[in-house]
């Protein structure tokens, strides 16, 4: 095929694309405007007077190590949750986080590829977990980015600079385009799985997942917990308006195993969301986002969220 027909083909790509169905890389790149003037405003807010840059007291806020109890250990080191988990006394020390390390994975699975306002939650989960990246890309830190599909999980590498991760861009878009064209009739591979293949990827960088939580596994707490007991492990839950607040009414449906019609009587009041209490009890930190919400809403919830985290006010 000659340059020329490439760039027919590729403009026919471009062309047939539909907004909340495909990634946009361009759209992508632009997430970075939002999430550097949340940051802009958020560093306005807390930075010193005149401008003075003071020396950081205390501990820090990075995880250095988590190792059983000896004494001479101090009593404010226990870590309640390990503790809680192993049966026996854990302490947790901590550094002073000097460049930021996170990998981030986001669900392409079949489940993912659904939506009834603006985007699918595959494209919403993408959005958030992009945003997040380009605030950790521009405070000098290093990302990972990585897709869980129906093959399992594939990390596609590491960004340390802004001119590093539009590559990693691109091949989260040729993931997601991959996931909408699989026609193979399977089971969805247990999310557990997803996360035992990363598992050590990253040593003790941060991890976020964006994901709906469907078909978890029945290993998923005791690979999550696991996980959480050595790093900084954040899960962006993502939901449909219709999962959140479904209208009265008969509504068709298919999916790989079966089809008819799902009838809901009347609204209802919405449920307790059960997966942020199990995720929380696994030493996760949860962070839900509604996929009909637009990019630069769910950008503004992550500024407040990604904020937290690095101040250590939540867990």
């Amino acid at each position: 095929m000659s340059a020329a027909e490439d760039r027919d083909a590729e403009s026919r790509n471009v062309e047939s694309r539909v907004a909340g169905v495909d990634l946009d890389v361009e759209a992508l790149m632009r997430l970075r405007l939002l999430s550097a003037s949340g940051d802009a405003r958020r560093a306005a807010a807390v930075a010193p007077h005149g401008g003075v840059a003071r020396r950081r007291r205390g501990r820090g806020s990075e995880t250095y190590d988590v190792r059983p109890w000896s004494d001479g250990d101090d009593i404010r080191s226990l870590d309640r949750n390990v503790t809680a988990r192993t049966g026996a006394p854990h302490v947790r020390s901590f550094h002073d986080e000097r460049e930021r390390s996170a990998l981030y994975l986001v669900d392409f699975r079949a489940s993912m590829l659904f939506g009834t306002r603006r985007a699918f939650r595959s494209v919403a989960a993408a959005e958030a977990v992009v945003a997040s990246a380009w605030r950790v890309i521009d405070g000098q830190g290093r990302i990972g980015l990585a897709a869980i599909g129906a093959s399992g999980a594939r990390c596609f590498g590491w960004a340390a600079g802004a001119r590093s991760f539009p590559p990693l861009l691109v091949a989260l878009a040729a993931a997601h385009r991959a996931a909408l064209e699989d026609k193979a009739e399977r089971d969805e591979p247990p999310l557990a799985a997803a996360l035992e293949e990363m598992e050590r990827v990253g040593g003790s960088s941060a991890m976020t997942l964006a994901t709906a939580l469907d078909a978890p596994g029945d290993a998923f707490d005791a690979i999550a917990g696991r996980i959480a007991s050595r790093r900084d492990v954040s899960v962006l839950l993502i939901a449909d308006r219709f999962e959140l607040a479904p209208p009265p009414g008969l509504y068709p449906f298919r999916t790989r195993q079966a089809a008819g019609l799902l009838r809901i009587a009347q609204r209802a009041a919405p449920a307790a969301d059960e997966r942020q209490a199990r995720l929380r009890r696994l030493g996760a930190r949860t962070l839900e986002i509604d996929a009909g919400e637009d990019a630069e809403t769910i950008a503004r919830a992550l500024a407040s969220f990604d904020g937290e985290r690095l101040d250590g006010r939540s867990r």
